[in-house]
């Protein structure tokens, strides 16, 4: 186990988590401002608009594939070593995909971008959660949440100017000077390390793994945290495809309908913020599931009443966002903290498990889109809140029985 000096919160101490937004907002970007231009892409190489979401898919399954190795060598070699060699490769991958000329090298390098997702995910999380204590650790990582926010709310409609005015190589420019940028603040803010770890072979990390993965609690946790963010990852994934294709919404229509949504992000982060120190940590995520269901249920009642569909949708996904809000960080610290597992190879196992969940999800709902449409969205969104009420709500319950006996507030 990890010997871990945490810190306050205050002005000096929040450098770093800025200079670590800033990288993880060009990386969030990278996704939001793309998936509006993709149907231009698909175009410009000739195939059909159903690869659409896949750029997002195989975006995130870059992040699943590397996390396994990026949190347990940010172990042995430091956080800060790794997490800017990470930025790095990502501000190189996205100068490289400038130079693609067909689909299938297209998605290579954005499976090579995706590395960033872990480099964040994996090593930067970890890096947040060892510096802070756990009430500053959550409110941080709430504070990123609703910076790189601005991603997915800039994002359509940036995508948007770019397919009406200029090239979506713009995009990626942009997105590059960005990471660029974030690699000197994280040089000179981001802090050493002070941990203790045995120096132990790379070999151990098979053995590492398989106690955390046999961590009943780590898996009902873990589990729970795709299934909570999924829904708003298939809006992002799949409204270019509904909104415009489906519905006839113009670009910047539907750049202007992700306000609302993602808004409801923010709300809810800023609500966790403001109700962190006055409840028990974990009561905001009981208040926010069942927000979440409500929101699925009027997607679902939109399929029936087809001219009010866009209206349901928008308004129960702002309800859904907004339980996320106020759920996710807190469910991510009590899935980090179920092991006693150096912190980068549980950060590495939550990644893999969100990542590699993320890209079968969309993978599976695009098929399912193919030939069921806007009621395979709806009802896999609603799928995926009813089953976290299963094992993942069970295994919450323990810990927060556990907390309240142990006296913790």
């Amino acid at each position: 186990m990890q010997n871990v000096q945490t810190t306050t919160l205050s002005r000096a101490t929040l450098m770093f988590p800025l200079a670590l937004v800033l990288f993880e907002f060009s990386v969030y970007i990278g996704n939001d401002l793309v998936q509006p231009a993709m149907l231009a892409i698909t175009k410009d190489f000739g195939v059909s608009s159903s690869w659409a979401p896949s750029s997002m898919s195989f975006y995130l399954l870059g992040g699943a594939c590397v996390a396994w190795l990026l949190g347990p060598l940010s172990d042995r070699l430091g956080r800060k070593k790794v997490l800017l060699g990470g930025v790095t490769f990502f501000t190189v991958c996205c100068l490289l995909i400038l130079f693609t000329d067909n689909i299938e090298s297209f998605l290579t390098l954005r499976f090579l971008q995706g590395f960033g997702l872990s480099v964040i995910s994996a090593v930067g999380y970890a890096a947040i959660q060892e510096t802070f204590e756990e009430r500053d650790a959550i409110k941080v990582m709430a504070l990123m949440a609703n910076v790189s926010l601005l991603a997915p709310l800039l994002g359509p409609v940036l995508g948007a100017f770019l397919i009406d005015h200029v090239s979506w190589h713009w995009g990626f420019i942009a997105i590059a000077l960005l990471s660029f940028f974030s690699w000197f603040g994280l040089k000179a803010k981001m802090p050493e390390q002070k941990v203790s770890i045995p120096k132990q072979p790379f070999s151990h990390m098979v053995d590492d793994f398989k106690q955390v993965f046999k961590n009943k609690r780590f898996l009902g946790l873990t589990i729970g945290l795709p299934m909570i963010a999924m829904p708003l990852m298939l809006w992002i994934a799949l409204s270019p495809v509904m909104l415009v294709e489906e519905l006839g919404l113009s670009s910047m229509q539907y750049g202007l309908a992700q306000f609302p949504v993602l808004g409801g992000l923010i709300l809810g982060n800023i609500v966790l913020i403001k109700m962190i120190d006055k409840l028990p940590l974990g009561k905001t995520v009981l208040m926010g599931l069942p927000l979440m269901l409500l929101g699925t249920v009027i997607v679902v009642i939109g399929l029936f009443i087809p001219q009010y569909f866009l209206h349901c949708t928008i308004l129960g996904m702002t309800l859904v966002s907004f339980g996320e809000g106020i759920s996710f960080s807190v469910l991510y610290r009590f899935a980090l903290m179920s092991s006693n597992v150096s912190k980068g190879t549980v950060a590495a196992a939550v990644s893999v498990l969100m990542m590699f969940s993320f890209f079968f999800v969309i993978e599976l709902v695009r098929v399912l889109y193919e030939s069921f449409h806007l009621w395979a969205y709806g009802l896999s969104c609603f799928a995926l809140i009813v089953l976290w009420y299963s094992f993942p709500r069970m295994m919450l319950k323990e810990v927060l029985q556990e907390r309240k006996e142990a006296g913790e507030f």
